[in-house]
């Protein structure tokens, strides 16, 4: 018989329950119910997002009456709230509904985490804007996603709205997401048609009453797909006009419209260099188009060119020089890594560069290269990593690329969620720890029991660096399979595919050893940072082995902190994240008593595929790199099952991108 705790309130009771239904993991982490009936009074008009306010409140507090007022405070932002206990009683204040919403989910969380007030609370969000970037295309596909097809509905808008639309807007208020945008950085056109924009308007309607705008990546080249004009040239007159009549259309629809994001002359997409114009001439184009109406243009920074010798210098070469030039409604988009989103990157050195150019990081929170929905990848340590170099308050928003999807789970691995959670937490505030953040995810998702809360929290603490040991350690990068990039290929040689787009471009193996040199002796990539870390960046006896691969073409014999030479540590490197990869088994198998069976045994497939791959890495790339070191692997440390041959004939099964394949195939 299972026993599922809940948690009911402060003073909250374990409750046994028998024949409890399974949980589908479709309620996320908003599953307080009580059957008490909360007292809850609202100074003044009672609004939308009060109502909200007062229903969410009414049925999961447990504690004395509430009042919810509007007010005046120079404490407050716009979106801040107070609170404060008095006699048993609650006071919750802001100057906006939005942010007396806020504070009601503080309160609810609070409960569940049994964290009384101490005095009074007084929150404001870190970032003006927190954003969620979906890659969803109009044709319900999702770009990088692994949670089934995409939340929108377009065929069905904007006559039918689907109740997913008012539980996605419930799940980003909760941890303070405020916008987000509907379509893929790759922009069909046809979004800023008409058409669309009537279904764009009814999203923008349920949304609204939570706190989140609606943004749109807008394709560069659409004045000439709608419009019919002959050029796209951001300096032409008949294009600046179509773009303020398409503003104007937009906002006559949506008043509180946020703006575009633009991917431009990135990756075949159409941009300003098309015309010979800059990104700045693009950017300030459509910023002026959007600036009546206080929208704004969140322009990405990721770009490189095929014939540039490091694609990871290339972010920094063609906007630090435009610093400066660009309008005040126009944010730079900047991934967190100057590659693409891998298990490690050092910072992308654009951030703290542009000292007159707003800018905003980019997170991925679907796992392009984290194992997809298949691996247990836990990434606010590797946001909490950036932020620990790239001081916060040098930016003005975050984004995230979405991991949500039409899954019953949202995000097609349950851990999942744990990473939209933390994005909304880190967004609101970037000084959480990561060991905080998953502990509220744990107790408000599952128990607050400390015989699950405990090892099933170091677990999630430990994932990210696991991956990272058993896919690539030390520096290494970009050693995937083309196209979808799950599973190793660090042999990869795709016929007419960009030098680029393959691992060789980066590992670059041979019999001296292995590593991109980018010191002052190669690319030069070092000389892009802050003098302090140029230099020890540069030096390969003081650069931190994390990144030592990175910034170097270290030979195999090369002495690591270890006493091991490289070759061994790479070794030993591999075979503790494949090690890791089978504690979390274990870990997890000791959790069944804490959780129904359906979400026990789905865990459990997910880290049995993990445990999986994880060798199939390990053996896949010391086979291949071995070919270079023409070393011996450790006698300690297990030998692979197959040979290299063997291994380079696995093939995956992934259909459409949407499901991930099992191990070895």
């Amino acid at each position: 018989m299972k026993i599922r705790l809940l948690l009911v309130c402060f003073n909250m009771v374990l409750t046994s329950i028998l024949g409890v239904k399974a949980d589908d993991g479709s309620r996320l982490w908003l599953k307080q119910k009580s059957e008490n009936k909360a007292v809850v009074s609202i100074v003044g008009k009672l609004t939308p997002t009060l109502a909200i306010a007062q229903n969410e409140l009414e049925q999961s507090w447990c504690g004395g009456p509430i009042e919810l007022r509007k007010t005046k405070d120079k404490r407050l932002s716009k979106d801040g709230f107070s609170i404060r206990e008095l006699n048993g009683k609650y006071f919750v204040k802001s100057p906006s509904d939005i942010g007396l919403l806020y504070g009601a989910y503080y309160l609810l969380r609070q409960q569940v985490l049994k964290q009384p007030l101490l005095g009074e609370v007084v929150e404001n969000p870190f970032y003006e804007t927190r954003i969620l970037n979906h890659w969803d295309n109009l044709d319900g596909s999702v770009e990088r996603g692994y949670a089934g097809l995409s939340l929108w509905q377009w065929q069905e808008l904007p006559d039918t709205l689907s109740e997913r639309y008012k539980e996605y807007a419930r799940a980003n208020a909760s941890v303070g997401i405020n916008a987000t945008v509907l379509n893929n950085v790759n922009a069909s056109p046809q979004i800023l048609s008409t058409h669309y924009l009537h279904k764009v308007k009814q999203l923008a309607d349920v949304f609204r009453p939570y706190g989140i705008q609606v943004y749109l990546s807008a394709n560069f080249a659409s004045p000439m797909v709608i419009g019919e004009l002959p050029t796209a040239d951001p300096q032409d007159a008949e294009v600046v006009r179509w773009w303020k009549n398409k503003a104007k259309e937009i906002y006559q629809l949506i008043p509180d419209f946020g703006g575009f994001l633009v991917k431009a002359n990135s990756e075949g997409q159409p941009g300003p260099g098309d015309y010979g114009r800059s990104h700045a001439e693009g950017a300030n184009m459509l910023a002026d188009a959007l600036k009546p109406y206080d929208g704004k243009v969140m322009w990405r920074t990721f770009v490189y060119n095929p014939e540039d010798p490091d694609r990871a210098k290339q972010a920094y070469s063609e906007f630090y020089p435009l610093d400066g030039q660009f309008r005040d409604n126009v944010i730079l988009q900047v991934k967190n890594g100057p590659v693409d989103f891998q298990p490690r990157e050092p910072y992308t050195p654009l951030f703290g560069a542009m000292k007159n150019t707003q800018t905003m990081p980019e997170f991925q929170i679907t796992q392009e290269y984290l194992g997809h929905a298949n691996h247990l990848a836990y990434l606010a340590p590797m946001w909490e990593e950036f932020f620990n170099l790239v001081d916060p308050a040098s930016q003005k928003a975050l984004s995230g690329v979405a991991n949500i999807g039409t899954d019953a789970n949202w995000t097609g691995h349950l851990f999942g969620q744990a990473n939209w959670y933390a994005f909304g937490r880190l967004a609101w505030n970037p000084y959480l720890s990561s060991e905080q953040i998953a502990e509220e995810w744990l107790n408000q998702t599952f128990t607050s029991d400390s015989a699950y809360v405990e090892p099933v929290k170091a677990m999630m603490l430990d994932s990210r660096e696991a991956i990272v040991n058993y896919m690539m350690p030390l520096g290494l990068h970009h050693t995937f399979a083309f196209g979808h990039h799950y599973g190793p290929e660090p042999w990869c040689d795709v016929p007419g595919a960009r030098p680029d787009w393959l691992p060789t471009y980066y590992h670059r193996a041979d019999k001296i050893g292995l590593g991109f040199d980018r010191s002052s002796t190669g690319s030069q990539a070092t000389a892009q940072y802050p003098d302090s870390l140029a230099t020890l960046y540069d030096n390969i006896n003081t650069c931190p082995e994390e990144y030592i691969l990175w910034f170097h073409h270290v030979p195999w014999s090369h002495k690591m902190k270890s006493g091991r030479t490289l070759w061994q540590e790479l070794c030993y490197k591999f075979n503790t994240g494949v090690q890791q990869a089978r504690e979390f088994q274990q870990t997890w198998d000791k959790m069944e008593p804490f959780v129904d069976q359906d979400t026990f045994n789905e865990i459990q497939s997910k880290l049995k595929i993990q445990a999986l791959d994880a060798m199939w890495w390990r053996d896949a790339c010391l086979l291949y790199f071995q070919q270079f070191s023409e070393q011996p692997i450790p006698f300690e440390l297990e030998r692979p099952v197959y040979e290299l041959n063997e291994m380079k004939k696995f093939k995956l099964d992934i259909d459409n991108h949407q499901n991930a394949p099992h191990g070895f195939k």
